[in-house]
């Protein structure tokens, strides 16, 4: 046997296993459609890598440490969301959950290991309630509107990271009300130029569209200085050690502390929830009735994750939006997550690689990803205003709190309200009911905090 022959039969035993692995045949993908769409999904949640580390840093951790943390939770995270849940949704820490720590904690005054220690106690109520199968009920229990408005809540706001990413709106310093940006800005062009290519390249059906229009804008934002080029292109990783088993978890066991572990576990919650359900609309992953098979298995993944996360540092981990590029690109399966993982191993070496892609470059992604997921608007019945009023105030109240989870939550509590009010109490699941008084108390706790 000649050696082409040989390469060509352990290539085939190669791509066999990964079929059977990962049930690539029947979720009617391919080896290299998955791993191309990890690649997007990777490039267009690599930004994270220096979000997160420097919110951590404004409450007093290692920055160094935390980079590599994020990574570590990045890798682990998205491998055990490949082979134990077969999803193509990457895993890793939240800004939500980030800002949180970093920022709303330890400006009241409470330190960072206790501020772990919360996100370690609310990722253990996550464990618990995952195992019981009550987080799959309350997911099964929330009406088809709002699953489906959910998505387009999800939409509008993935499509305003966009746009503020790419630098065309930007919040007003003082009344944080929306306002454009400089259109005529270095990293506005290169976004729109961005946008331009993926448009294109998407209506001539070129496969890996986003991925090419991500990396096109980066070499283009080169002579513009908004791609800027590392000075050493590999660097050993930081120590976590500052970082490791820092975890206060004693210390985090206090009444007063009670608000900020429910907000901590119902943004996150609702985050969860909202992402696996519109991540997985677009993969094709659910039935008619807006339900995903066996999802009790990504909360498996988010819970451990989240549990664990903060033992190296890294709260809030959780299945990320950005998988929405993923799935865009044609992610339908574990081999996505992988890909996407062995990506984020590789950035323990290359961080400053991923560190040159720039956020307008990234942008556009976004602002498609986010018009697609918006479009499943339509499928509400606008119609029936007690069902389109909720699925707005979803919208508007993700909009106004720049956080889909507390959008998520609001659109649930107007749902029961309008259908009590229109006399349709009835058409309420009485698991809503009782879902109720937690919302209205996490309401109450974010008006005082």
């Amino acid at each position: 046997m000649s050696e082409s022959s040989v390469k060509n039969v352990a290539a085939s035993t190669q791509e066999s296993w990964l079929q059977r692995r990962f049930h690539l045949h029947q979720r009617q993908t391919r080896v290299k459609t998955e791993c191309l769409a990890g690649i997007t999904g990777f490039l267009a949640a690599a930004y994270l890598l220096v979000v997160i580390p420097g919110l951590l840093a404004v409450g007093g951790m290692d920055k160094g440490a935390a980079t590599t943390g994020v990574i570590l939770v990045f890798v682990l995270g998205s491998l055990l969301m490949a082979f134990y849940a077969n999803l193509p949704f990457m895993v890793g820490p939240g800004i939500g959950g980030s800002v949180l720590v970093g920022i709303t904690l330890a400006g009241d005054g409470i330190t960072w290991p206790i501020a772990l220690g919360i996100a370690c106690w609310s990722g253990i109520l996550f464990f618990v309630m995952t195992v019981f199968g009550l987080r799959e009920i309350v997911t099964r229990s929330v009406p088809q509107s709002i699953k489906l408005g959910l998505t387009a809540s999800i939409g509008i706001f993935v499509a305003l990271l966009g746009f503020r990413n790419a630098g065309l709106v930007m919040a007003n310093a003082k009344t944080h009300a929306l306002a454009l940006g400089d259109f005529t800005a270095p990293g506005a062009l290169i976004a729109l130029l961005g946008l331009l290519i993926a448009v294109g390249l998407q209506a001539r059906k070129v496969p890996g569209a986003i991925l090419w229009a991500i990396l096109l804008a980066t070499v283009a934002g080169i002579p513009f200085g908004v791609t800027h080029l590392p000075e050493q292109w590999i660097s050993l990783p930081h120590s976590v050690a500052p970082l490791f088993g820092k975890v206060d978890l004693i210390g985090a066991i206090n009444i007063a502390f009670l608000p900020f572990l429910f907000i901590f576990f119902a943004s996150e919650f609702f985050s969860t929830m909202g992402t696996t359900l519109a991540v997985g609309g677009e993969a094709g992953l659910l039935d008619e009735h807006g339900n995903m098979k066996h999802i009790n298995r990504p909360f498996m993944v988010d819970s451990v994750a989240a549990a664990l996360g903060p033992i190296v540092g890294i709260p809030a981990a959780t299945a990320l939006i950005e998988s929405s590029a993923a799935a865009e690109a044609g992610g339908k399966t574990g081999l996505t997550a992988l890909s996407a993982a062995v990506m984020f191993l590789l950035m323990l070496l290359f961080t400053p690689v991923a560190l040159m892609i720039p956020k307008e470059a990234t942008a556009p992604a976004l602002i498609l990803i986010g018009l697609n997921m918006f479009s499943n608007l339509r499928k509400v019945d606008l119609a029936n205003f007690t069902d389109a009023l909720p699925v707005l105030m979803m919208v508007m109240i993700t909009l106004i709190s720049n956080s889909f989870g507390t959008g998520i939550a609001g659109g649930l509590l107007f749902y029961i309200i309008i259908k009590v009010v229109a006399g349709k109490a009835r058409e309420v699941p009485l698991g809503l009911y009782i879902l109720a008084i937690p919302l209205v108390y996490y309401f109450a706790t974010l008006v005082h905090h």
